[in-house]
């Protein structure tokens, strides 16, 4: 007899076909670079910087001995903490948060080399990307885990049911109108049961004046 296979776990990648796997990387990755082209251009125009592109994907502007690399360095920690709230809408599974956390470095790390061609060799830089790894990862899992662990309402009558359990006086209203009906019915029975009562007196009594009897 054949080996039965273990169905795979909750939350693999084999869940998930490669085309919806590799349009979320584009959809997480896009998000990333639309919101950090964004928080960079608000604070280049607000320090009054000129903005262009070695801010965002050059990693010659990312020096600890300027003020713009620092700067720089917040405004990409921020960047990450926004992207947090795209792995909750898009990935929603906090078993591949990790995945698509390290996948977006990777892929910005590819970016960074192909655009300044060469590797990154500062410190700050290194620091940084691990740092926000490390906090896309914890934020993002923590966030899906929180998701996942909230009660289900499915609505209907299971609802409406709690609601009027909850009710103090539903249980006891109902039970009084229930007694209410059956108190009707036994004054109805009893009001039939005297009625015949009556009329048999009534026919004794003609009768026996009938036979001349005298009451």
């Amino acid at each position: 007899m054949p080996r039965r296979r273990r169905p795979p776990r909750a939350g693999a990648l084999t869940d998930l076909a490669p085309l919806r796997i590799f349009r979320q990387i584009v959809l997480l990755q896009t998000a990333y670079y639309v919101c950090a082209i964004v928080l960079i251009l608000f604070t280049a125009l607000v320090a009054g910087h000129r903005f262009n592109l070695d801010l965002v994907f050059d990693w010659h502007s990312l020096r600890g001995d300027t003020t713009v690399g620092w700067m720089l360095g917040l405004v990409w920690m921020l960047n990450s903490l926004i992207g947090v709230m795209f792995l909750l809408l898009l990935v929603a599974r906090s078993k591949l948060v990790p995945d698509f956390a390290l996948t977006i470095h990777c892929v910005h790390l590819l970016v960074t080399y192909f655009y300044s061609r060469s590797l990154p060799k500062n410190t700050l830089w290194w620091a940084l990307q691990l740092a926000s790894t490390a906090l896309m990862t914890l934020l993002g899992m923590w966030s899906c885990q929180w998701r996942e662990l909230q009660p289900i309402s499915f609505g209907g009558k299971g609802n409406s049911t709690a609601r009027n359990s909850r009710q103090p006086g539903a249980g006891q209203a109902g039970h009084d109108s229930h007694q209410d009906t059956g108190g009707g019915m036994l004054s109805s029975l009893f009001g039939r049961a005297r009625g015949q009562r009556a009329e048999q007196y009534e026919l004794v009594g003609i009768k026996d004046e009938e036979g001349g009897s005298v009451r």
